[in-house]
């Protein structure tokens, strides 16, 4: 997987899916067992819970959209705080700040650029704050004289207040790499696990899908960003729908060379 060639190349089971939805028309927004108009998102809703544990899931275009629909959504004229180290610029020039400016949200920075304690979310929390956010620094480390604050904590700093807390883990890994000899990366499933109310990920770098944008956590706040009017204006198409569908039942599969079914055709 390489972001600039292209990032992952697809299973063959999702080929084979988005060439049969491609052919000709799909069930992409009608309940075939109602007989009635659906959601698209009813594809892989399902799925995305059953493979992360969380209460609910939606997919957009890409991992940006994810983190500017669910700043946009939660806090839009009020504060999310973040630790300076994870102020991050990706490739293309995303940066955190900026995406959260146009979002309407108002970035509050805490710590340090090498340390930041659970005691600076504390300090930082008031009757503007939002939301607590960590971001994955998945594309550089500072080391040596450091501190950061570890999701469970800061999901239990966020518990006290009654703040939720958004994890933006970037790439998205859905398996433990270290087994497989590769440098590890948090799971979406452990940030679920540790209680983060929000979690963003990408759906083609490591997960192998088709570019797309994973939002998965508490019910009641992507009820909110589904009803969010520029969810419309981020929504994924047939056909990436289609590829997505078909890797997730891999996963729950818990083999890439299996088959999956296909419901979305």
């Amino acid at each position: 997987m390489h972001t600039n060639l292209g990032r992952s190349p697809l299973a063959r089971e999702a080929l084979e899916q988005i060439e049969r939805v491609a052919r000709g028309y799909s069930n992409l927004e009608y309940a075939l067992d109602r007989g009635e108009r659906g959601s698209r998102q009813d594809h892989c809703e399902e799925l995305l819970r059953r493979v992360t544990g969380a209460e609910s899931a939606l997919a957009v275009n890409n991992n940006a959209a994810a983190v500017f629909l669910c700043l946009n959504t939660v806090a839009e004229g009020r504060e999310v705080v973040v630790s300076r180290g994870q102020l991050v610029e990706i490739g293309g020039s995303f940066r955190i700040p900026d995406v959260m400016r146009k979002s309407g949200a108002i970035l509050r920075e805490v710590g340090t650029t090498n340390k930041t304690k659970a005691a600076d979310y504390r300090e930082a929390i008031g009757p503007s704050t939002a939301l607590l956010m960590r971001v994955h620094t998945s594309n550089f480390r500072v080391v040596g004289f450091t501190a950061a604050v570890d999701l469970p904590e800061l999901v239990a700093v966020g518990r006290a207040a009654a703040i939720p807390v958004m994890d933006d883990l970037g790439s998205g890994s859905l398996i433990d790499l270290a087994p497989h000899g590769l440098p590890g990366e948090p799971t979406v499933q452990s940030a679920v696990a540790a209680g983060a109310d929000l979690v963003t990920f990408s759906g083609d770098k490591l997960l192998g899908a088709p570019q797309a944008g994973m939002i998965v956590g508490r019910r009641d706040l992507i009820d909110r960003i589904r009803k969010n009017p520029l969810h419309r204006a981020m929504r994924i198409d047939k056909l990436t729908l289609a590829g997505l569908e078909a890797t997730l039942r891999l996963y729950l599969e818990g083999e890439r060379g299996g088959r999956g079914s296909r419901p979305c055709a």
